[in-house]
């Protein structure tokens, strides 16, 4: 393995150990795929964000946003707020579960949805930071290193979004979302109070 592709490889597995971490956005990302409603262009946002994210921090403008504890401090109240909200409604469909129906109408609530909870997510600039760090490290290689977290993104996210049909008979029934809406509400719930927690 050459210099350039064992730097790729490593991008890719700091990726995907970032990304794969189970979370907001990838509860989200599961329920739309089950649902099969505007797959394509949820994970083209998820991923295509990851994308711009990992360029910036690895173009070092993720140290430059680190100097100002302001701009992270009200980031943090706005995605916890975000969270928590998503969390009640994630909750109210535990209560009231249906049986899968593929959602139809406008894309548009999931898109904003989508793209919320991965740029007001204050832990997605963390990575960016370490991301960028690590990748500093393999010198002219770093570029390479940026491949394989977006190539690692990509394909955590399409095998999430478009993966998820597979369980569309297990979510036939009423009981098995009132199962997924209780987890999701959960872990929106868990992130957004730990996101208010490291505010000082």
């Amino acid at each position: 393995m050459g210099p350039f592709l064992f730097a790729v490889a490593a991008g890719f597995g700091t990726g995907l150990s970032l990304i794969v971490a189970i979370g907001a956005q990838n509860a989200f990302v599961l329920r739309q795929g089950i649902q099969r409603h505007a797959v394509p262009v949820i994970v083209a946002i998820c991923a295509g964000s990851d994308a711009v994210l990992i360029t910036l921090g690895v173009a070092g403008v993720g140290v430059v946003a680190g100097a100002w504890p302001a701009a992270t401090t009200v980031l943090t109240l706005v995605g916890a707020a975000f969270l928590l909200t998503y969390a009640a409604m994630a909750a109210r469909r535990a209560l009231r579960p249906s049986v899968l129906v593929a959602a139809g109408g406008s894309a548009r609530p999931a898109v904003l949805t989508a793209v919320a909870l991965t740029w007001l997510n204050p832990h997605v600039y963390v990575d960016v930071l370490l991301l960028g760090s690590l990748a500093a490290a393999h010198g002219s290689l770093r570029w390479g290193f940026a491949v394989g977290a977006v190539l690692a993104s990509l394909c955590w996210f399409s095998a999430l979004g478009f993966g998820a049909r597979l369980l569309t008979g297990f979510f036939a029934k009423p009981a098995s979302w009132k199962v997924l809406d209780g987890l999701v509400a959960a872990t929106m719930l868990a992130f957004g109070v730990l996101l208010l927690s490291q505010l000082r």
